[in-house]
């Protein structure tokens, strides 16, 4: 996993978080609703996570981006005001 954080627009006004992984990755048709509340592919999943993240990022007037890569892994971008 890697973690990297930059600042970015004008006057650094953006904080971007960017979290990947080298991990199995996510299939397409999950990719388009790992936010979804509920939503899971694991066994004893709640399938809340990403969705109460998301919830809390747009709350605070960011976004929240994931793409994945069958195989090669997963990184989600986080945009943050500050």
């Amino acid at each position: 996993m890697e973690v990297r954080s930059q600042g970015s627009g004008v006057g650094g006004q953006r904080c971007v978080i960017t979290i990947s992984d080298s991990g199995p990755g996510i299939a397409p048709e999950d990719l388009t609703r790992i936010f979804d509340p509920f939503y899971t592919t694991k066994e004893k999943g709640t399938g809340l996570g990403l969705s109460i993240a998301q919830n809390i990022i747009t709350a605070y007037g960011g976004s929240i981006e994931a793409e994945s890569v069958l195989g090669q892994g997963t990184q989600f971008r986080v945009v943050l005001p500050v």
